[in-house]
C-alpha cells in the first residue's frame, strides 16, 4: 500500500483520535465535581476506572497511562479535598490501588494490540506483494479487447487464494485461463502459481487449444506433487475454462474442465454457455483419458463476455440461497467493461451482506463495436 493512499488516512485517524481523547477528560472532571459536591457517605471514585478503559478502545498505550495517570491525580485530590485524613484511609487506598493496577494492564493490553496490529499489517503487505506477483491484474485492453477484472478474498487477511486467470497473446488473437485450485491457503496459492506458469509457457507454443489443455493437465498432474508423493496423485486437481478469443471476430473456442460456464450478454440478455463434451478438471486427465474436445459460441462485437469462478455462483443470501448470476444481470444496460464488473461487484456484495465465504473472480471482456464505415 503506497504512502500516498496510508498517509491522509493517518492524518484523519489521528485528528479523530485527538477529539476522541475530550470525553475521557471530562468524565473525570465530572465525576470529581460529583463526588465532591456529594455527601461524605457517597463516593463516586470508582467511577473513574472508565476513563483509561474507554481511551483504550480509541487510543495507543501512552495515551491511555496519562488518562490513567489522570483519573489516578483525581482521585488523590478527592481524598485530600474531603479530608486530608481521608487520603490514607483503607477506602481511597483501595480505589488508587485498583486505578493502577486497572491502568497499567490497559496499557499492557494496548501494546499487545498495536503489536498485533502491526503483524496482520505485515501479512496484508505480503499477501498484496504475492497477488500482484502470482495474479497481476489483467491489462485494460487485449487487442480489440476491453478488459476488467477483480479478486474478491473471502479473508481480510490473505488478499490471495486458489483462484487463478491469466491471458496470452498471440499472433491471432487472446488466449485465457480462469480456474479454481481444489483446496485453500498457500498449498493452493503454491498449485495456482504453478499451474499459472505452465500456461504463460505454453500458450504461445501450443498450435491448438486442445494441445494446451493436455499440457496444462500433464503439468498439474506432476508438477504440483512433490518429489515421491505418490500418494496425492488424482487428489490435487484444478478447475478452469480456458478460452481462445480470436481478435478478427468469430466463434470464441473453449475447453471446460469443470469449470462454472461463461455467459454472453447481449443488449441485457445474458446467455449460458454450457458445453456439449465437458472435460475433468485439471489433473485427473490421466485417469480418465480425456480426447478434449473443443466447443465454441459467438461473441459479437456490442457484447459482453463474463467469466467467473464459483465464490460467484455459490454465494448466499441470510436465506442460505445461491447467487443467481442469470437472473441478476439479465436487463444491466452497462456496455462498458469497468461499468458493469463495478455493478456486478456490487451486486453480489449487497446479495452476501458484504461479506463473501469463498474467494471469488470476475472478469469483464468486452468486444466493441465496429466503427461505422
Amino acid at each position: 500500500m503506497s504512502q500516498r493512499r496510508v498517509g491522509p488516512r493517518r492524518r484523519v485517524r489521528a485528528g479523530r483520535d485527538r477529539l476522541l481523547i475530550i470525553i475521557p477528560i471530562l468524565w473525570i472532571v465530572a465525576v470529581s465535581v460529583a463526588d465532591l459536591l456529594s455527601p461524605s457517605d457517597i463516593h463516586l471514585g470508582p467511577l473513574l476506572v472508565a476513563a483509561p478503559a474507554v481511551t483504550a478502545s480509541f487510543a495507543g498505550p501512552r495515551t491511555v497511562g496519562l488518562i490513567a495517570a489522570l483519573a489516578v491525580i483525581s482521585q488523590s485530590v478527592i481524598g485530600l479535598a474531603r479530608d486530608p485524613d481521608e487520603l490514607l484511609s483503607a477506602n481511597h487506598e483501595a480505589q488508587i490501588i485498583s486505578l493502577v493496577l486497572v491502568g497499567v494492564m490497559l496499557v499492557i493490553f494496548c501494546v499487545l494490540r498495536e503489536r498485533r496490529a502491526k503483524e496482520l499489517a505485515q501479512v496484508r503487505y505480503v499477501s498484496e506483494t504475492a497477488q500482484r506477483v502470482v495474479l497481476p491484474p489483467l491489462p485494460k485492453t487485449l487487442g480489440p479487447l476491453r478488459v476488467a477484472s477483480l479478486y474478491l478474498a473471502a479473508e481480510a487477511e490473505a488478499q490471495i487464494g486458489g483462484d487463478l486467470y491469466a491471458a496470452a497473446r498471440t499472433t491471432t488473437g487472446t488466449r485465457l485461463i480462469v480456474g479454481d485450485v481444489r483446496g485453500k491457503g498457500m498449498t493452493a496459492v503454491n498449485d495456482a502459481a504453478l499451474l499459472l506458469g505452465a500456461f504463460r509457457v505454453a500458450a504461445h507454443r501450443r498450435a491448438s487449444l486442445g494441445e494446451l489443455v493436455s499440457y496444462l493437465d500433464r503439468s498439474v498432474c506432476w508438477d504440483l506433487m512433490e518429489p515421491g508423493e505418490s500418494s496425492r496423485y488424482g487428489e490435487t486437481f484444478i478447475t478452469a475454462t480456458v478460452l481462445d478469443i480470436p481478435d478478427q471476430g468469430g466463434r470464441v473456442e473453449m475447453v471446460a474442465c469443470g469449470h462454472p460456464p461463461p455467459v454472453v450478454l447481449c443488449d441485457g440478455r445474458p446467455t449460458t454457455m454450457d458445453v456439449l463434451h465437458p472435460a475433468p478438471p485439471l489433473g485427473l486427465g490421466e485417469l480418465a483419458h480425456p480426447g478434449y474436445h473443443v466447443d465454441s459460441f459467438p461473441f459479437e462485437p456490442g457484447s459482453l463476455l463474463l467469466l467467473y469462478t464459483d465464490g460467484v455462483t455459490e454465494a448466499r443470501d441470510g436465506t442460505g440461497a445461491f447467487y443467481p448470476l442469470a437472473e441478476r444481470i439479465t436487463g444491466w444496460v452497462e456496455k462498458e467493461a469497468d461499468a458493469f464488473l463495478g455493478r456486478f461487484r456490487a451486486d453480489l456484495m449487497e446479495w452476501v451482506g458484504g461479506h463473501l465465504d469463498d474467494d471469488a473472480v470476475m472478469i469483464v471482456l468486452e468486444r466493441p463495436p465496429a466503427p461505422p464505415t
